[in-house]
């Protein structure tokens, strides 16, 4: 019997607010020194009140509208009651039945993803383990983080699309300013739920929650072994069990931890210190003015606008400071260019930023306060280089130079000497120079191989620092060549 892979999807992400959910301790859970964004708040010491940050609430109505959600004009925070060493209350501040945002879907591929719910609630505090210690230390700096929760309908079929899902989503979050969610550090979290049905049938098979997925990888492999798992199980006339499993990384397999809790085992109520939340539809599409646009739209944009690969349109629609830096050096250069010679210009530009740039940078962002390339100099130097005033590997050069010191293309031209030069006597001498120091390359060119004239076309770049282009070294190293 074949079986058909239902796949749902739980993921948190930690918002980039200033403060707390419910305090304003700061919002650091990174924190390297334990317990000292704290306070009696998201301590959970008695008689405290929590106050909601309006603005983890604004920035999950933008994700929502961003998603295709549908934003409650009314909602509710409720207390979600557990107990468990990372939770100081012994209940978690979050949502139940009226989330922020519901009914969205995030376009993957040929197919829409329905989101069934985006809500709000707060973080746990963190739990240390060591192997060598009878006992656990909590760390409570992130205890009452600001943490949105996506809740995917069970459309998913396989891992690749999970993980697709996961990445489309993180792109979505960073264009937004809303999270980093960077899974390395834990900003972003996910959670699948897997099952299997017989083909041919409607109703879903049994539930098994995977978690500890902390990278795209983890949620495609997680799953796959999951399916297989469910797969010999059923098939070997054996149900399946509802419960939740771990993700371990090394043995690349999943593992029991404890059987799955329902709705009504968190016994879920409205949180009696937080009045109800109600928004304006003015407020909503004042709202929805403020979202950017989106990783599809713009992959669809600069497609079309610049001709571009299909790899250079995923960085810069992935790298979005990056896309957005190609963009603005793009607009330096100039519309009214004629088509042509626009053209040109564009495609050095994006050459050298998908390439030459991105070396330098070595992961830098082109945000950071180190980065001291301009727009306004880049759009300088591509020019530089279309013109002719500067050869390829004289741009190379000077790039360099732009990348360390964010000095002005035209003026480190002057003092680093790297102009192109036309002149084809000065040329000459400098190739009658190289000829002469190669006797043997000479000797080997002149028998028929071809390397040997590469080596002194290198010779002439070496020399000249790249200011002679290699059209024209190849073409008077022939001529003075010739029998």
């Amino acid at each position: 019997m074949n079986y058909i892979p239902t796949i749902g999807l739980e993921i948190h992400a930690e918002l980039k607010t200033k403060s707390k959910m419910f305090c304003s301790c700061k919002n650091d859970p990174l924190e390297k020194l334990p317990n000292v964004n704290i306070c009696p708040i998201c301590m959970g010491h008695p008689g405290t009140l929590p106050v909601p940050n309006a603005e983890a609430i604004r920035m999950v109505l933008k994700t929502g509208l961003a998603l295709n959600c549908t934003v409650a004009e009314y909602s509710k925070f409720d207390r979600k009651n557990y107990f468990y060493p990372d939770l100081p209350k012994g209940y978690q501040i979050s949502q139940y039945d009226l989330p922020l945002c519901e009914n969205g879907f995030l376009r993957i591929g040929e197919r829409d993803i329905r989101i069934q719910r985006i809500h709000l609630e707060e973080d746990t505090a963190r739990s240390q383990h060591s192997a060598q210690a009878d006992y656990s230390l909590v760390d409570f700096n992130r205890a009452g983080v600001p943490l949105m929760e996506l809740v995917t309908e069970p459309d998913l079929e396989s891992g690749e699309e999970a993980a697709a899902f996961g990445q489309e989503l993180q792109m979505i979050l960073r264009y937004l300013l809303v999270s980093d969610a960077d899974m390395e550090k834990g900003q972003m979290r996910v959670e699948a739920n897997v099952s299997l049905r017989p083909e041919g049938t409607e109703e879903l098979g049994t539930k098994v929650e995977v978690k500890n997925l902390n990278s795209f990888r983890s949620v495609q492999n997680a799953i796959a072994f999951e399916i297989r798992r469910q797969t010999e199980l059923l098939e070997a006339g054996k149900e399946i069990a509802q419960e939740t499993r771990g993700w371990n990384e090394a043995k690349k397999e999943t593992f029991s931890q404890r059987e799955k809790e329902s709705a009504h085992d968190y016994r879920y109520f409205p949180e009696p210190d937080i009045p109800p939340l109600t928004f304006t539809k003015d407020f909503i599409e004042q709202l929805r003015l403020e979202v950017p646009e989106l990783p599809q739209k713009k992959r669809e944009r600069i497609q079309q606008e610049y001709e571009l690969k299909d790899k250079e349109v995923a960085l810069l629609v992935k790298d979005r400071a990056l896309g957005e830096y190609f963009e603005q050096v793009v607009s330096e250069l100039g519309s009214r260019l004629p088509q042509k010679e626009l053209a040109k210009k564009i495609s050095l530009t994006k050459n050298y930023i998908v390439s030459d740039l991105q070396g330098l940078l070595n992961g830098m962002s082109v945000e950071d306060p180190n980065f001291k390339i301009t727009p306004e100099n880049f759009a300088e130097l591509i020019s530089m280089l279309a013109d002719g005033t500067i050869s390829s590997p004289g741009a190379k050069s000077l790039l360099k130079k732009m990348f360390e010191t964010g000095g002005d293309p035209s003026q480190l031209l002057e003092s680093e000497q790297l102009a192109q030069i036309s002149d084809e006597g000065a040329i000459e001498k400098i190739a009658k120079d190289i000829i002469s120091k190669n006797p043997k390359a000479v000797e080997d060119f002149k028998s028929g191989k071809q390397n040997a004239l590469q080596f002194l076309i290198g010779q002439m770049m070496a020399a000249t620092k790249g200011t002679v282009s290699p059209e024209g070294a190849r073409k008077i190293l022939i001529t003075l060549l010739a029998p």
